[in-house]
């Protein structure tokens, strides 16, 4: 079965990746990650969201398996997670020579 997602209609992984890692507070929850475990309230007082929509990003990012909760430490990137932020911060630093291009 295809999983229809925003903005695409087959459904393709790519698509479906897109569409969650455009959900508002969704990267910068991944970013919040990138180091250490968080517990919940420390993700919520770090990304300054709502309760409602840190704990709606969290289950989604647990049901897409790039989020874990550990009993003992906290919410943390899973393996997938942590190869999604590698692959992000080439696009971090090219995003500072940009910004520096368009004087953002």
């Amino acid at each position: 079965m295809v999983k229809r997602v925003r903005g695409s209609k087959t459904g393709r992984p790519i698509m479906v990746l897109l569409d969650l890692l455009g959900r508002r507070w969704v990267l910068r929850i991944v970013w919040e990650l990138r180091e250490k475990p968080r517990r919940f309230r420390e993700l919520q007082d770090a990304t300054g969201a709502s309760p409602t929509i840190v704990n709606s990003r969290l289950a989604e990012l647990r049901e897409a398996k790039l989020v874990e909760l550990d009993a003992e430490s906290g919410y943390r990137l899973t393996a997938l997670g942590k190869e999604l932020l590698r692959l992000f911060l080439p696009l971090h630093v090219w995003s500072e020579k940009w910004a520096k291009a368009v004087a953002i």
